[in-house]
């Protein structure tokens, strides 16, 4: 039998990575001293995931074949066979529903990618772990990517050796978990088992012969005293880049490859926990981890005749390097324990930190080595002198969440069951920070006085700052934080033998924009054993986080007619935002619903059919570039004052060619259906055959432009180009089937994936580029030797499938700049083929 399953009813507090890191191993290392010697592994018994309850329902043992929500479980031996070694790669193979677009040149984005789920933003799912809440990443996708304008959770911070299972429940759960869970919830659940360790080693490359990965995991548990455990887990990732840039026919003579298109280098490394210990008829639990991921990644090229460029330094061009550092750590402590008649209690602290830090590589400052040495006395020269790397700054989050929860079942005279009930408290305290990089990163000069004229070597004004990702500066640095705290109630009962009712109601209130309340109603009928139709329907919200409260930047990007421009990111509440008109932001709110049925006539077929709904309205956004007039409002030339030109008056004390902010200006309608078939056949001779089809659609509309500002209408602050991104950017067709077979020592494994036709035109403003559908197959054959060593090898997309090349006509000029295949909105990015094989162990 497949192992998915789809369900239905059912004052600061400051923690560096160090700290926390020394805080789990102390902890780790003080319980297994204490521990007892383990049982055997074969006397450990494994629940199946029929019986292992899931998100979506507080009720005690409701599991994944009873909620009244859609609910997927990929469990481990999927995360194996898969052929992939991070999370949010796994996913993408494996749930239709979720999309992990690739991209490149897009700074910090090529390094943690967003991850979405029905086609909404990164930001509008939530991520749980082990039911609790994960906090979000600190960086901001400020680029023309999947998930402009937000901050989602870096799902690849958690190592996939120490995950037990993956639950998505796609249904809106605003009211019973709170704010971000508009699209659905993630729960990631880490593994448990103790007298047993198993590892894996995994190496593999592109046909293309680069992007070689090597991996390393392994995991162990101990058991604490007679029935408490600690499970640990160690990783290590090493991705070599990849590149499929083209010849550059435009910018060098005779043409050659000036870019770096494909995925980063990355170096990640992993520790990670997860405890239980009986106390006084309850349980103290923890977990957490902590996580290093190192990239490189690349900017835009500058020509040697370019006014970014040193011909003394770069006599034939140059292209900007960006290295990354990102730090994750989070650790969560609780105890539950049992209350008077069936009823128990959950108490709970977590904190998070993601910090992530740029750092600027062969590059240089132009106004440094430019600057004049006298401004009065041109015949004194320049400095002539730049650093070529830099620190550019960093951004850290912090989240710290604390919990009360109670639960269990009142008789309440009604119907065929009890009243399951629960109530909660919630706490959470979200920091944010961006720390200014080292002065040459972001200055114009030594003196950063934008009065004194320093000219490149065309004779035009030299940029300040480091080229590719300039710094943040000291103007931009922030150490701000807000806090929220929430009520919640949740009902659910078997009102007779085949109807399930539930009910969920939650009050949110936050320092910085007031109160919320969402609620939600479910229901499931089983008409008989093999047949049950289910449905809810839900309001939500999603408050602005705090990286779209606090975030600013001063940076280098390409404005509506493809040139390289000063671009000012505005924060919210800013002197720049104040003068456009445009208010703080506010939260986002939804309705949404979802109907469907389930049929399983036996215990080795399964379908089930699922229609859903989500409108949402205030979504935040990340503006369009917002560029000053060419000729005024009246028609004639900008007047001395600007009275004519509102936009050139605003940004020209900023010395900025263009400026972006963040605000509440569209509303959107997603639907979609999704179909999830398996089909488990037994033969006599034990081999079996497991057959999955998955199958997604979705479609998103704006359904309405608006704008606060009397100077921008609703079609300028947010232009059709990003519509194109919102609508078409992510796939509205996405389906796998796979097939698994296993006969003996052997499993064969053949899996396709469709990744519908996409489209996008942000850099080509007015044309829209479209990439058609595309069939990916997977293959894999593993051999078991003994209990406790497999080798598997196999290969993704083994027909070594591309995206369709960009048209040299209407993308004109990025496929003569080397961009053969696109840029803003690839699925399944543009390294082709790739080939592995994978050792598992235990003992």
């Amino acid at each position: 039998m497949s192992r998915r399953y789809v369900s239905r009813p059912q004052g600061r507090v400051w923690v560096s990575a160090r700290q926390c890191s020394l805080a789990m191993l102390g902890l780790s290392m003080a319980l297994a001293a204490n521990a007892q010697d383990s049982a055997p592994a074969d006397q450990q018994k494994a629940k199946t995931l029929e019986g292992v309850q899931v998100v979506g329902s507080r009720a005690k043992d409701r599991t994944a074949a009873e909620t009244p929500a859609p609910v997927d479980v990929i469990g481990r031996e999927q995360l194996e066979n898969a052929g992939v070694v991070e999370v949010g790669q796994a996913l993408q193979m494996l749930e239709p529903s979720f999309n992990f677009s690739r991209t490149f040149v897009s700074d910090g984005t090529d390094t943690i990618r967003p991850a979405t789920l029905r086609g909404l933003g990164p930001d509008q799912v939530l991520v749980l772990v082990n039911g609790k809440r994960r906090h979000q990443q600190a960086l901001v996708n400020v680029q023309q990517t999947i998930g402009r304008g937000s901050a989602g959770t870096d799902i690849n911070a958690i190592p996939i050796s120490a995950i037990e299972r993956i639950e998505v429940l796609r249904d809106g759960a605003a009211a019973q978990y709170g704010s971000d869970a508009i699209s659905g919830v993630i729960n990631i659940v880490l593994k448990k088992q103790v007298g047993q360790t198993d590892g894996s080693v995994t190496a593999g490359q592109t046909y293309k012969g680069d992007g070689f990965t090597r991996q390393g995991g392994i995991n162990t548990g101990f058991r604490l005293g007679q029935d408490g455990y600690l499970n640990l887990t160690a990783e290590y990732r090493h991705r070599d880049p990849t590149n499929r840039a083209g010849p550059d026919s435009l910018r060098v003579s005779p043409p050659r490859v000036t870019q770096k298109l494909g995925d980063a280098d990355t170096k990640d490394a992993y520790f990670w926990l997860n405890g239980g210990l009986p106390i006084a008829g309850g349980e103290l639990y923890w977990f957490g981890g902590i996580s290093q991921r190192k990239g490189n990644s690349y900017g835009f090229f500058r020509p040697a005749g370019d006014n970014r460029t040193i011909p003394s330094l770069y006599p034939n061009g140059f292209l900007p390097n960006i290295a990354t550092n990102v730090k994750d750590a989070s650790l969560a402590v609780g105890y539950r324990g049992p209350l008077a008649d069936k009823w128990d209690y959950d108490i709970s602290l977590i904190h998070g930190r993601s910090q992530f830090g740029f750092d600027e590589r062969n590059s240089a400052n132009v106004s440094w080595w430019y600057e004049p040495r006298d401004p009065a006395n041109p015949a004194a020269g320049i400095y002539g002198a730049s650093p070529t790397s830099a620190d550019t700054g960093t951004l850290r989050l912090n989240e710290t969440t604390f919990n009360a929860d109670v639960r269990g079942p009142i008789d309440w005279g009604i119907g065929h069951d009890a009243l399951n009930l629960a109530f909660g408290f919630e706490w959470r305290r979200d920091s944010y920070q961006i720390l200014p990089g080292d002065p040459v990163s972001y200055m114009y000069g030594r003196t950063d006085n934008r009065a004194i004229p320093i000219y490149g070597q065309t004779g035009d004004i030299a940029q300040p700052g480091m080229q590719g990702f300039p710094g943040f500066s000291p103007s931009e640095a922030v150490n701000q934080a807000r806090h929220n705290i929430a009520f919640y109630a949740d009902a659910e009962s078997q009102v007779t033998e085949r109807v399930l009712l539930g009910a969920a109601v939650r009050h949110e209130h936050y320092s910085d924009f007031g109160g919320t309340t969402t609620g939600k109603l479910s229901l499931r009928f089983d008409a008989n054993d093999s047949f049950a139709v289910r449905g809810t329907l839900a309001t939500g919200f999603r408050a602005p986080g705090v990286q779209q409260l606090f975030y600013s930047q001063r940076s280098t990007n390409l404005d509506p007619s493809g040139t390289l421009t000063d671009t000012l990111t505005a924060r919210q509440n800013s002197a720049v935002t104040r003068a456009f008109g445009i208010q703080p932001l506010k939260q986002e709110t939804s309705h949404s619903g979802t109907a469907g049925i389930v049929y399983k006539p036996g215990n080795d077929i399964t379908l089930t059919v699922d229609v859903f709904r989500i409108d949402i309205k205030n979504r935040i956004i990340f503006s369009s570039n917002i560029v000053p007039e060419s000729v005024g409002t009246d028609g004639n030339p900008c007047a001395a004052n600007n009275a004519n030109c509102p936009i050139r008056g605003i940004l020209q004390p900023f010395g900025v060619g263009q400026v972006l902010f963040f605000t509440n200006a569209i509303d959107t309608r997603t639907k979609g259906i999704d179909v999830v078939a398996e089909k488990g056949f037994r033969f006599d001779d034990s081999s079996t055959l497991d057959l999955t089809a998955l199958l997604n659609y979705n479609k998103t509309d704006v359904t309405k432009r608006k704008s606060q500002s009397a100077i921008l209408p609703p079609d300028k602050l947010f232009d059709d180009t990003q519509v194109t991104l919102i609508e078409q950017g992510q796939p509205r067709v996405h389906h796998i089937l796979q097939g698994i077979y296993r006969t003996g020592p052997w499993d064969f494994t053949l899996r396709g994936n469709y990744f519908g036709q996409v489209s996008g035109q942000g850099f080509t403003p007015g044309v829209i580029q479209t990439w058609s559908g595309k069939w990916l197959a997977d293959m894999a054959v593993g051999y078991r030797f003994s209990r406790n060593l497999k080798l598997t090898v196999g290969a993704d997309n083994v027909f070594d499938t591309y995206p369709d090349k960009w048209n040299p006509k209407t993308g004109a000029p990025f496929p003569q700049l080397g961009f053969v295949y696109g840029w803003e909105t690839l699925p399944f990015g543009v390294n082709g083929g790739y080939y592995y094989a994978r050792l598992d162990f235990k003992f």
